[in-house]
């Protein structure tokens, strides 16, 4: 059987403790894995040392997941320093002034600003609970998107089961959608409520999928990579 090579278009989510942890997982995962995420869980274990050295030592690409949200001035100072250390994605909550400010933070370097729209471990009781505007979903992810676009974002996250409407919004010519929330079938859902695999998130129009515990908890992380590898592969890239 022939071993698929790395595919950018798969992003392993480094949800590990620390970043010895992480290290460990990106050796184990080798050749296999060349784009890896980076989240608030390892901020304070050496998330951002990680970053650093998977991607100057090791040619990783490397995706931050900060989430940043609060006053644009405070967005923008910090995106400006984070976009210091030449890595690839950035996430900000995908308000229109947080997007702006995180913008002109990056400006001038190639870190690629991502708006989160919401989160894939949310549905309508958790943003009823949290008091958001009434709507389904999808429509309100959808319209979140386009004004996220529409403020500058290079591109948004989204859950694989909206990535086909984004896609199709006039604001996305040219833009990333990158899809958490997928799951190799028979994998379990964990935490996360709207899910896809990653064959459907790509034909969906994702340009990029994060998959994190399917990879990092599986007995042997590298073949769960490479069926995730191969599983894309099959498809004709875009």
């Amino acid at each position: 059987m022939t071993v698929p090579t790395s595919d950018d278009r798969l992003i392993v989510a480094l949800d590990v403790p620390n970043a010895l942890q992480g290290l460990a997982m990106a050796e184990r995962l080798g050749d296999a894995v060349s784009f890896y995420k980076i989240g608030l869980g390892m901020l304070t274990g050496g998330g951002l040392a990680l970053a650093n050295e998977l991607k100057q030592d090791h040619g990783k690409r490397i995706f931050l997941d900060m989430k940043l949200f609060d006053i644009g001035n405070t967005v923008e100072n910090a995106v400006r320093g984070l976009a210091q250390f030449d890595l690839d994605f950035l996430t900000v909550h995908g308000d229109p002034h947080v997007v702006r400010a995180a913008k002109e933070g990056a400006s001038g370097k190639d870190l690629k600003i991502l708006a989160v729209t919401i989160l894939t471990s949310l549905n309508r009781d958790d943003l009823d609970a949290s008091l958001l505007k009434q709507g389904d979903v999808q429509d309100l992810v959808v319209e979140r998107a386009a004004r996220a676009l529409e403020a500058g974002a290079d591109g948004v996250i989204a859950s694989p089961q909206e990535a086909a409407l984004i896609r199709a919004l006039p604001q996305a010519e040219g833009r990333l959608i990158v899809t958490p929330g997928v799951r190799p079938a028979g994998a379990a859902l964990g935490d996360q409520k709207r899910v896809a695999t990653p064959a459907s998130a790509i034909g969906d129009g994702a340009d990029h999928i994060v998959v994190g515990r399917p990879i990092y908890q599986a007995e042997d992380p590298k073949a769960a990579a490479e069926a995730v590898l191969a599983e894309l592969n099959s498809l004709t890239r875009h």
